[in-house]
């Protein structure tokens, strides 16, 4: 009997502009592997330098600035006549918001679908959690309260009222579709789009790796980037690792990465049970799942809502915190004392990447999304 699932889709010429955390990287890998003519060109996520076919670091000085609007200049004519452009943010290029509307515009004319990317920090995540607050926490709100750090107030005044949400907002308003790559994202885009919004999670490389073993000692990893750690909570859940390891010497070891490149991070990891991660956040990011992916246990977010959308009725391998210091306290406490459940969630973290996440099974539903908009256009 012939299976529908089974029909090859045509060939699509796509471009993926831009790049997060090796989201764009990924994806291209399965779109290739799924027989796609797939073009990166980003500037690999700053210094962690993820592979693209073409690049567009921007280089340091006052002439940086000019140097990348020669290399794009010299680009546009090759960036016609694609089947689907993708970007990864509405700043999807090093450049001033102001320079990037006719690069924008320019793509959207020469081919046929242009999708935008609700990956990251853009003004419709920052205005939603700062004036609807649908979600009970974010990087900007706790409750009905907003957070005054640093970070928090510097992406306020960067994407409100300014040429970068102008930019956002005409994207949005114009490109043939949005992916969002987490719940929190997807809260922010369906009620304003919702007839081109959808949801896809982030494509994830597995590993060939069985269940790591446990040899009856916890080690803890956190991963610090000294310039964000009050933003993303590093700095409660390293206070609260901390705490804990000094109570139970025997049972805990803490593996603190400072700012380190990816490698080396990666390396560190890997000799890792369990991670702390995104503490303001209702999923795991691509640094949790790629963990995840090794059989360490995420700390972090795993909210109920979260589960809902990726329709998962089963699994439930992320240990889930609110965002202060007694909950992650008495998390790290409940592993310990339970230490019968660490091999379950190494298990079960590995199942829920590969079901969920996979890069192949991710790369087929952005195929069936861009054939959908394809159809329309």
């Amino acid at each position: 009997m012939h299976d529908p699932e089974m029909t090859p889709h045509p060939t699509m010429r796509i471009l993926l502009i831009g790049e997060y955390s090796n989201v764009h990287a990924t994806l291209a890998k399965g779109l290739r592997n799924l027989g796609h003519d797939v073009t990166v060109a980003s500037n690999g996520d700053f210094w962690k330098n993820y592979p693209r076919d073409i690049d567009l670091a921007r280089k340091s000085g006052k002439w940086g600035g000019l140097s990348l609007m020669a290399r794009l200049a010299k680009c546009l004519p090759q960036w016609r006549g694609y089947d689907l452009v993708q970007l990864i943010n509405p700043m999807f290029v090093e450049l001033r918001a102001e320079r990037i509307f006719p690069l924008y515009d320019y793509l959207k004319r020469h081919n046929r679908c242009v999708v935008l990317g609700a990956f990251g920090m853009d003004s419709y995540w920052v205005q939603t959690c700062v004036e609807q607050k649908p979600l009970r926490y974010s990087d900007f709100n706790i409750g009905e309260e907003l957070r005054q750090n640093e970070d928090a107030l510097r992406e306020r005044n960067d994407w409100l009222g300014t040429a970068k949400e102008r930019l956002n907002r005409h994207i949005a308003e114009s490109c043939d579709g949005i992916v969002a790559g987490l719940y929190e994202y997807w809260v922010c885009y369906h009620p304003a789009f919702p007839q081109k919004t959808v949801y896809i999670p982030y494509p994830i490389e597995m590993p060939e790796a069985s269940v790591p073993h446990y040899s009856g000692k916890l080690h803890l990893f956190i991963g610090i980037n000294a310039s964000r750690s009050a933003y993303k909570g590093t700095d409660i859940m390293l206070a609260a690792a901390e705490e804990v390891a000094q109570r139970h010497p025997e049972d805990m070891e803490l593996q603190i990465a400072r700012s380190v490149p990816f490698a080396q991070y990666q390396y560190m990891m890997d000799s890792s049970d369990a991670i702390l991660d995104q503490l303001y956040s209702y999923t795991p990011s691509m640094n949790s799942l790629l963990a995840m992916s090794k059989g360490i246990i995420c700390i972090g977010g795993g909210e109920p809502e979260h589960y809902t959308l990726l329709e998962e009725q089963q699994l439930r391998p992320i240990i889930n915190v609110e965002p202060n210091h007694e909950s992650v306290v008495n998390a790290l406490e409940d592993l310990l004392a339970h230490p019968e459940q660490i091999t379950r969630l190494k298990k079960e973290s590995i199942d829920y990447v590969r079901r969920h996440h996979e890069f192949i099974t991710v790369a087929r539903r952005y195929e069936d999304f861009y054939t959908t908009l394809l159809s329309q256009s």
